[in-house]
């Protein structure tokens, strides 16, 4: 049985022994554990059912501590690590020999950051180790952003989640990888497009479903977080950019609507949640993974989720919704 609690000296106890903590990060709650403990790592991918493919995030307490990590640091890489560690970013780089492939799907790349919040800082700058720590959720499903979505889903399987609050951020980081030292994003996340750009010039998305609206790769992806399904409530889901002819085709069932900012009134609707009264792509994403545990309980057929401004967050919010939406 899993404890909630903030006592940082327990979580360094049970990471140094070997075993698993859920820690929080200002974007969603994370599974943790030794990058160099092979029995910690294994641990992760069988709690979470997570594909050994699909590699994990490496956390780490500095923008200093990133040449323990990697071999290159390109430029741009640098740039990016100065202008938004500790923060929601990213950056996919060639590893050292001693970061386990277990760790890169067998890569030789490693994809790290530096997590902005203060428990999850406070606790990296107290162990001899940098976290993996891929959400703290089942595989596939939604992400957690509170101490009791991780217990929901875990409270039989791990010994602890450190808590640290409701995550500021609310969606993933975004993940930028280097090819010929030129950054490009591998996935949409809490760093929006145009806030990078302002850092590195013009940057291009690679296999994003919300650019490219079809299948990611499913064997081997470049980084985390880049497969097709994703971030996705049991209850059957859909993204429209039509809320009304979405509620009359599906007006016989149990219908939860998930909205950016619209007070739809329609009898059909048995559950909704507005995202923003006040149109702020940022609260909307920090509200994004809440609303949809909360849509999820309550037995409904279906979840209609309205498309939001495809600009800013909006096209990272509009990049799980459709990963969510995938059957």
């Amino acid at each position: 049985m899993s404890i909630i609690s903030s006592d940082i000296s327990k979580a360094v106890k049970l990471l140094s022994n070997e075993e698993l903590v859920a820690i929080p990060t200002e974007t969603v709650y994370g599974l943790a554990g030794n990058i160099y403990s092979e029995k910690a790592i294994k641990a992760i991918f069988e709690t979470k059912q997570r594909p050994l493919f699909n590699p994990l995030i490496v956390h780490i307490p500095s923008v200093e501590y990133l040449e323990n990590i990697v071999d290159d640091i390109p430029e741009k890489a640098q740039l990016l690590a100065e202008a938004f560690w500790p923060g929601p970013i990213t950056l996919v780089l060639k590893k050292k020999a001693t970061i386990p492939d277990l760790i890169t799907a067998g890569k030789d790349t490693v994809a790290v950051r530096m997590p902005n919040h203060p428990v999850a800082l406070k606790l990296l700058s107290e162990l001899d180790f940098p976290l993996a720590a891929p959400s703290a959720n089942p595989f596939n499903r939604i992400s957690p952003t509170t101490a009791q979505h991780v217990e929901n889903y875990f409270k039989d399987a791990i010994k602890m989640v450190l808590e640290g609050g409701s995550c500021e951020r609310g969606i993933e980081s975004t993940i930028i990888g280097f090819e010929n030292d030129e950054p490009i994003i591998y996935r949409l996340g809490s760093t929006s497009i145009e806030a990078i750009e302002e850092v590195v010039g013009k940057i291009e998305i690679k296999n994003s479903s919300a650019e490219r609206g079809r299948s990611q790769k499913e064997i081997a992806p470049d980084a985390p977080g880049m497969l097709e399904r994703h971030y996705a409530p049991t209850t059957k889901t859909i993204l429209t950019g039509n809320l009304i002819d979405a509620i009359k085709a599906h007006k016989n069932l149990r219908i939860g609507l998930l909205t950016y900012n619209d007070f739809l009134d329609d009898d059909a609707i048995d559950f909704k949640i507005v995202l923003s009264e006040n149109n702020n792509l940022e609260e909307a994403a920090s509200k994004l993974y809440d609303a949809l545990h909360q849509l999820d309980k309550q037995n409904l057929d279906i979840i209609i989720a309205e498309k939001l401004p495809d600009y800013g967050l909006g096209k990272s919010i509009n990049d799980r919704l459709l990963r969510a939406s995938k059957s």
